[in-house]
């Protein structure tokens, strides 16, 4: 079993909730999406193999899976939440245009290590971060 399948399902214990195939089916499907997804988005790829899947099904998953760890939730700017991969990822912030809606993911150490050292500095023990800069891609300021 994954290592992901195993987080939820001990995830889903702790909570009192019932494991089932649909969560499973769900996980799989995400799993093998590398890109940023609309619960809209996964719903759809889910109901091309399961029909009998529904959308809030769908959608509770996602925030189940949020809340074990195994996706970040984000939202470009465009009011659409968007669920990444988390588990198993490096952490990475995102550039977002503000015409296009294209996002660039970007990792620098250099912005991480000044993020701990402004806790630091402030005694705040940080417990998550995201960065997300919103403005023009090269393509739309041409």
């Amino acid at each position: 079993m994954r290592k992901e399948f195993q987080i939820l399902d001990e995830f889903i214990r702790e909570k009192g909730l019932r494991h089932t195939l649909q969560r499973e089916k769900i996980l799989d499907i995400f799993l093998a999406t590398e890109r940023h997804v609309s619960a809209e988005e996964l719903y759809k790829l889910v109901k091309k193999r399961f029909h009998g899947i529904g959308y809030t099904t769908v959608y509770r998953t996602m925030k189940l899976l949020s809340e074990c760890g195994l996706c970040g939730e984000t939202d470009f700017g465009d009011g659409i939440l968007r669920f990444e991969h988390k588990y198993g990822h490096e952490h990475h912030d995102h550039l977002i245009c503000t015409k296009c809606g294209r996002f660039i993911e970007v990792m620098k150490p250099e912005i991480e290590k000044l993020q701990d050292t402004l806790a630091k500095q402030h005694s705040f023990t940080p417990t998550k971060h995201k960065l997300e800069i919103f403005g023009i891609c090269r393509k739309c300021g041409k």
